[in-house]
């Protein structure tokens, strides 16, 4: 059951809604530019002539540096606030892409990559920061997910817009035809965009030096829920992040026989069953809190067992209609990585969310990242054989697994005694 407005929530309404939209937009730019190299992989190896762990080296830099940028990251937000985060990372995702629309060597792409992501990370934790400043609380698990939805619809940009725009307009053109959207969004922060309401002022807080940046990321990670919901983000994310951001139009393509056009429409079911599915999620949890665990290990155990079938599969090429199963699968794994910043709010005060959901988000791209970075090097040893290679995806969800069924009694029990606790303090007893 969803809890009534708490004393001090903010009032939501039309002009939170306007406001967070703002940061959505931006949000949805940098999911664009994020996941276009994922319908330009063939073409980025036919430029800079480079192999497959080639390949998944821009994937795994822009990786890596967004979720080495997690932890400051949150830290800014709570520090600076969101409008100034933003508008640095629209700066540098919008530099990225114009670099990589310009790039004729492997090293200045890397680097316009590696910018991409620095700029990326400081998109979704300010979005979350923003949606808990301007809407009560309990709306916080459909928000996030409403957040993610209109953010993978930046997805769709990738699969519909840019990946014909590459065959029709060349590579520079649509590459640096994209980065416009990221001046357009950076005018909009500029102009309208507002940390919280008026009269919703955060209480001052001490940000001295290097003692209050060891505290705030010493009592995030102290928390049972933080670290249960960095490990549900890590285990529920990454298989789609991968198939998304680089892997998937070559399996499909190389490995499945299928043509660009299909491959392509596959890589749009994901996005589109993610947007459904996290709809769905955001009002279950919203409705029931205790649902949170259930929904993220039946998507981890539904993933897998779609993956093997597809992997395992007797013949030389799945049938479409168990590939398009996988692609709907797989479009719950964002949906299903949201529960981490659910587990996470609860377990920590306004002043550290950010830092909290900083350390949640760093789970699934260093999943993420590990992985792109197996399944090209045993692309490379085996030949490009894609089944051992896309096999590296079970041992990272393995792992997770076993570390949600650790944590996860301890965080709930922490959880509800907070409930209560907020509830005798909420109740005003005459003298």
């Amino acid at each position: 059951m969803t809890s009534a407005q708490l004393p001090g929530d903010p009032p939501g309404g039309r002009r939170a809604v306007a406001v967070w939209g703002l940061g959505v937009a931006v949000y949805f730019v940098a999911i664009t530019y994020r996941t276009s190299l994922g319908v330009a992989g063939i073409d980025a190896a036919e430029r800079f002539h480079i192999n497959a762990s080639a390949l998944s080296t821009f994937s795994i830099l822009q990786v890596l540096v967004y979720a080495g940028m997690q932890i400051p990251v949150g830290l800014m937000v709570d520090r600076l606030g969101t409008r100034k985060v933003l508008m640095l990372g629209v700066v540098f995702f919008t530099l990225g892409q114009f670099g990589f629309a310009l790039s004729h060597s492997y090293a200045m792409a890397l680097v316009s990559r590696a910018l991409l992501g620095c700029g990326d990370a400081m998109t979704f934790i300010s979005v979350l920061r923003l949606g808990s400043r301007w809407f009560p609380a309990r709306r916080g698990p459909m928000i996030a997910q409403v957040a993610a939805l209109f953010g993978m619809a930046g997805n769709l940009v990738s699969t519909l817009v840019i990946a014909r725009a590459l065959h029709s307009a060349g590579w520079t053109t649509t590459f640096a035809g994209s980065a416009l959207g990221g001046v357009a969004v950076f005018v909009l922060v500029l102009l309208f965009l507002k940390d919280h309401p008026k009269g919703f002022e955060p209480a001052p807080a001490s940000h001295r030096g290097a003692d209050y940046v060891r505290r705030q990321i010493a009592d995030a990670w102290r928390e049972p829920g933080t670290r249960l919901g960095m490990w549900v983000h890590f285990t529920t994310q990454f298989p789609a992040m991968v198939f998304l951001l680089l892997w998937g139009m070559p399996f499909l393509v190389e490995a499945e026989g299928l043509s660009r056009a299909t491959a392509g429409q596959l890589l749009t079911l994901v996005v589109l069953s993610n947007m459904a599915v996290g709809l769905v999620y955001g009002q279950v949890i919203a409705r029931h809190h205790a649902a949170r665990a259930p929904l993220a290990l039946g998507t981890v155990g539904a993933t897998a067992l779609l993956w093997g079938s597809v992997l395992l599969w007797p013949s030389a090429h799945a049938p479409m209609w168990l590939l398009i199963v996988l692609c709907v699968v797989l479009g719950a794994c964002g949906p299903a990585s949201m529960i981490g910043f659910d587990f996470a709010r609860p377990a920590n005060p306004p002043g550290r969310i950010g830092t909290a959901s900083g350390i949640v988000n760093m789970g699934g791209f260093t999943a993420s990242m590990t992985t792109l970075l197996a399944v090209g090097v045993l692309l490379d040893l085996t030949g490009q054989n894609f089944r051992i290679a896309f096999a590296s995806v079970f041992v990272l969800q393995a792992l997770g697994v076993a570390q949600i069924l650790r944590l996860r009694g301890r965080a709930h029990r922490l959880e509800r005694e907070r409930v209560v606790a907020s509830r005798v303090e909420a109740v005003h007893v005459p003298a």
